[in-house]
């Protein structure tokens, strides 16, 4: 799978990267660093795709140094234009690096790509006091029932791993991490460009979220998972 991303594979299939959709992941990773306190002067990206969210985050954070990680040759090539004072990018592989160290590190919407999801994590706690991870819950009732949007997740964007939310938290305390916060989030009813049936389900999914969120994530499906551990 690693072929679709330094290759042109997952680019013809997502031109825009999903640039649109950085304000909002960046607005949800601001809240947590916030929200629990986490000191932020230096904040890397694992997988940082084109830079936005890392752009977005140094205007909510004007004293931290940005450092973003890519292995797509075409992600890197946009990216590195955006380069700023603060924000800096880089074609690497950010597991075969060696005596970094960074306040956060971000993996947002990562994990779920890697063939060996394990060593990756593991190897991502060396590097940051703090992690955040974003993770789609792919699974839920309606979604194995229907089958057809875990196929388009792995057909379209090159998810070869699905969660839920104890399955997802229960990884990250496998690979050594210690959860310090989590949240949903509202991916399919707040980001833009959904499927005609995610649009269909945004009612439901807000009905059924305020009267039980945890059964309305696994049953409907339309959420992610925002990760704060250490």
């Amino acid at each position: 799978m690693r072929e679709m991303y330094e290759g042109a594979a997952y680019a013809e299939k997502n031109p825009g990267w999903h640039e649109e959709d950085a304000p909002w992941k960046a607005g949800h990773i601001a809240e947590m660093i916030r929200a629990n306190s986490v000191k932020c002067d230096t904040i890397c990206e694992v997988g940082c795709g084109t830079g936005d969210i890392l752009l977005n985050l140094e205007r909510e954070f004007p004293d931290a140094r940005l450092t973003g990680y890519e292995i797509s040759p075409l992600a890197f090539e946009r990216a590195q234009k955006k380069t700023s004072n603060r924000t800096s990018f880089h074609l690497e592989d950010v597991t075969k690096l060696q005596s970094l160290s960074f306040d956060v590190v971000l993996a947002i919407d990562v994990f779920e790509h890697v063939e060996d999801y394990i060593s990756f994590l593991k190897s991502l706690k060396r590097i940051g006091r703090a992690t955040i991870f974003h993770i789609p819950l792919d699974l839920s009732v309606q979604s194995v029932l229907r089958s057809s949007p875990i196929m388009r997740q792995r057909e379209g964007v090159g998810h070869i791993h699905y969660f839920y939310k104890n399955t997802a938290l229960a990884t990250l305390e496998d690979c050594g991490y210690r959860i310090l916060d989590w949240k949903y989030t509202a991916s399919r009813l707040d980001l833009p460009n959904q499927a005609f049936t995610s649009k269909l389900m945004k009612f439901p999914r807000r009905v059924a979220y305020a009267l039980h969120p945890d059964s309305a994530v696994r049953i409907l499906g339309g959420y992610s998972l925002m990760v704060l551990a250490e």
